[in-house]
């Protein structure tokens, strides 16, 4: 008989202190490397008209922007309308509205506004044109960018 006996030999623990630093290293690279999504102008950036009081938007998720302005084709005329990333027509705005809707929870929908990002030049008759079919499907909660008055 010997006099030491064999023993099994578990497997150490897989050490984690490492761990914390691989996590942070991840989210480093998440972060440098993720880009917060804007939309991009297909328009020439509007010229905004100055106002005397500005309030900003506490829930900018309630928010749909509607871009006029100018295009930035030399050959087409008159005011463009801009629906996130796309040109649109004054007959689109309806369809964007309700995708939008349908983004949001029932509570929320009376508070969504439509954000008229206007060119200072921008024709009244399309302005007039888009509230009216807004008017149509009940978005009536409109509100226009502006900038400050600087005293």
């Amino acid at each position: 008989m010997s006099k030491f006996k064999k023993q099994k030999k578990e497997l150490p623990p897989i050490s984690t202190a490492s761990l914390p630093d691989i996590v942070f290293m991840l989210l480093f690279f998440f972060m440098v490397s993720t880009t917060m999504r804007e939309t991009e102008l297909m328009i020439k950036p509007p010229q905004l008209p100055q106002a005397h009081a500005i309030k900003k938007f506490e829930h900018k998720n309630l928010v749909s922007t509607v871009y006029i302005g100018k295009s930035l084709n030399p050959n087409k005329k008159g005011d463009v309308i801009q629906l996130n990333d796309k040109i649109a027509r004054v007959s689109d705005i309806q369809g964007f509205i309700f995708n939008n809707r349908e983004k949001l929870q029932e509570e929320e929908i009376p508070f969504m506004t439509t954000l008229f990002k206007a060119d200072i030049d921008a024709k009244v008759g399309t302005i007039a044109d888009i509230k009216r079919n807004l008017r149509d499907i009940d978005a009536l909660k409109i509100s226009y960018a502006a900038v400050g008055r600087n005293e």
